[in-house]
């Protein structure tokens, strides 16, 4: 033990280093900060501070407490100035390139926006659904562009320094002499005052806009999606390099000098903007639903189920146990939002009302925005494979609604939950046709109707190997047998009663074949047949097949039946019309003719057109 005479000696010392930094008293001591400065001076005023905390418990100058607890009070605000000077030197944001997450990768999903072409799966633009009803289940604005990569990523924790070493050391020699003397609470806050205002300045950096959840409700689905990219490149950074790195910044100064103060500077760093960040995920799971927010809502799922285990990591303590169950709970509610938007997107798909027929029986706005969401779909299969485990609600059964189509799950026995919920979506999108396939007046159109939309969606699964792997060539075969059985009763609808009139019965004058043939019978069936073919022609021009391989598939078809016919008919009675008087007002076509006029069948001309092509 020190004689007494040292002891006070070493104390008065101490005590004129620590009053000659008093800032209180001294305008040098105000204008220079200790830290800055010559690395003596500084080592001279800790050896100060480290004597008069051992003066606290010296028996030779218990008589003298109040100067001793002076000189202390006074040190501890000379050390929380230079705390603070340091940390607020360092506070520069991390830099730009430290900002990118090199796992980075976006699904460009957007069921909703402008008027946009998109391309089909045979190679050809289309005009995706335009249709937009303001009382209606669905909003069909335009096609979804497929998404190509996912948000799985083997990227980890990223840490930085934040602050040099030289400075670390400096802050722990701080801290160390400001906790072992009751200053904890002090050295806490000014720690997490300015280290959170480095926090902010990188959340302004990355994008992160102070949104409660009522603001992020209030905005435009539109901006939101815009929002929702940012959030999931920034929550990624701010995880696995900005949060993960203050934690490491505050075990450097902190660890080892109390229980579990570093957990507690960590958290009075990073609670408040962690809240922040996690506010948005959480306002977009509990927002409204409707189909055009699915793939964002897996987009956010994804992200944020990526980054589960590194939120377990960085906020591992008790005290930020509330960080992990707010995350837990959004991905949660993202799943579930998901889930219900599923089984919403089937109602409406079989609910949507719109019965006006679209013009020449071509693609209703419908399919294409069904289909375009279901490919879209599949691009999510991981993860919804993951989140269905049911089959669908909508009357997914031999009901015997007649609202309701029947499907009997038996026959999709080994099929993974989302490709029952496709197929099923698929089958109510055809049952939906069916009825809006019944304001033709034209059974023709009605089933040309028919085959155009099951032929596009035959086309859109064979265009999507994910889809096609998940319906399966067996639905798919059905799907192709339905739109060939539409061609085919389209053909009988048209054509046979056409074809009627190139038949032998009722030509020919009684007392036997041989009695010889009714010329006005004769004239009577060339007559017959040139009006209803020019009434079909005149008609069928102006429908669309939009597909040109099953446009020119079904005109092969129909000529493979027509011109045959219609040339044997003309073999056979041509010279008995040619013989009478104006057999041209008869025999209006050649076999030729009618090979001409069938190329116009399905163009979707307008009338206006045909008669421009006439008279050309």
């Amino acid at each position: 033990m020190e004689p007494p005479e040292n002891a006070g000696l070493a104390f008065e010392t101490a005590e004129k280093i620590v009053f000659r930094w008093d800032s209180t008293a001294s305008e040098e001591a105000r204008e220079k900060m200790i830290f800055e400065g010559d690395r003596h001076e500084v080592d001279r005023y800790l050896q100060a501070v480290d004597e008069i905390q051992r003066s606290m418990s010296s028996t030779s100058i218990s008589d003298d407490q109040d100067k001793v607890i002076s000189a202390i009070q006074i040190a501890m605000a000379r050390l929380e100035d230079e705390f603070r000077n340091i940390l607020i030197t360092h506070i520069c944001p991390i830099e730009t390139d430290s900002l990118t997450d090199p796992s980075s990768s976006i699904h460009s999903a957007s069921v909703a926006g402008g008027a946009e072409e998109v391309e089909d799966a045979n190679g050809e633009e289309e005009d995706d659904a335009s249709l937009s009803k303001e009382d209606g289940l669905l909003r069909f604005d335009s096609g979804a562009s497929s998404a190509s990569a996912s948000y799985r990523s083997a990227s980890s924790i990223r840490e930085i320094d934040l602050i040099p070493s030289d400075a670390i050391y400096d802050l722990r020699s701080i801290a160390e002499r400001m906790i072992s003397s009751g200053y904890l609470r002090e050295c806490i806050q000014v720690y997490g005052s300015v280290r959170k205002s480095a926090v902010d300045a990188s959340f302004r950096r990355l994008g992160i806009e102070k949104l409660s959840i009522g603001d992020v409700q209030r905005l435009e689905w539109e901006q939101l999606e815009t929002k929702i990219r940012r959030w999931i490149r920034a929550a990624r950074v701010c995880i696995r390099t900005l949060f993960a790195s203050e934690k490491k910044l505050c075990e450097q100064i902190f660890d080892g000098l109390g229980t579990a103060i570093d957990d507690a500077c960590f958290m009075e760093t990073v609670k408040g903007p962690a809240i922040q960040l996690f506010n948005f995920a959480e306002a977009i799971s509990i927002s409204r639903r409707s189909p055009e927010k699915l793939f964002k809502i897996l987009d956010l799922h994804d992200a944020l189920m990526d980054l589960i285990p590194d939120i377990d990591i960085v906020f591992d303590s008790k005290s930020s146990e509330s960080i992990r169950i707010q995350a837990a709970e959004i991905l949660s509610r993202l799943a579930e939002a998901a889930r219900g938007i599923l089984s919403e997107f089937e109602n409406a798909v079989l609910r949507e009302p719109s019965k006006v027929p679209v013009p020449g029986g071509t693609i209703h706005p419908l399919t294409r925005y069904v289909m375009n969401y279901i490919s879209l779909i599949s691009d999510y299969k991981q993860t919804l494979n993951e989140l269905i485990v049911s089959k669908p609600s909508t009357g997914s059964r031999y009901s015997g609604d007649p609202s309701t189509p029947d499907m009997d799950f038996a026959e999709l026995e080994g099929k993974t939950p989302l490709a029952i919920h496709l197929i099923w979506i698929i089958v109510i999108l055809q049952f939906n046709l069916e009825g809006k396939s019944k304001p033709y007046k034209d059974a023709s159109l009605a089933h040309l109707f028919i085959m155009n939309n099951v032929h596009y969606i035959v086309q859109k699964v064979k265009g999507s190997p994910e889809l096609r792997e998940m319906i399966g060539d067996d639905y798919l075969k059905k799907l192709t047998g339905k739109f060939r059985q539409a061609a085919t009763s389209y053909q009988r609808a048209t054509w046979v009663r056409v074809l009627y009139c190139l038949r032998d019965e009722g030509l020919h004058m009684s007392g036997g074949f041989s009695s010889g043939v009714s010329k006005s019978a004769l004239r009577e069936r060339f007559k017959s047949f040139n009006a209803m073919f020019e009434e079909v022609h005149r008609t069928q021009a102006t429908w669309l097949i939009p597909d040109s391989q099953l446009r020119e598939e079904l005109r092969i078809s129909i000529s493979e039946k027509l011109l045959p016919a219609y040339r044997s008919f003309l073999g056979r009675f041509r010279g008995h019309i040619e013989s009478g008087r104006h057999p041209e007002n008869y025999i209006k076509y050649s076999v030729d003719d009618l090979e001409t006029a069938v190329l116009d069948f399905f163009e979707g001309y307008p009338v206006s057109q045909q008669l421009r092509r006439r008279s050309q």
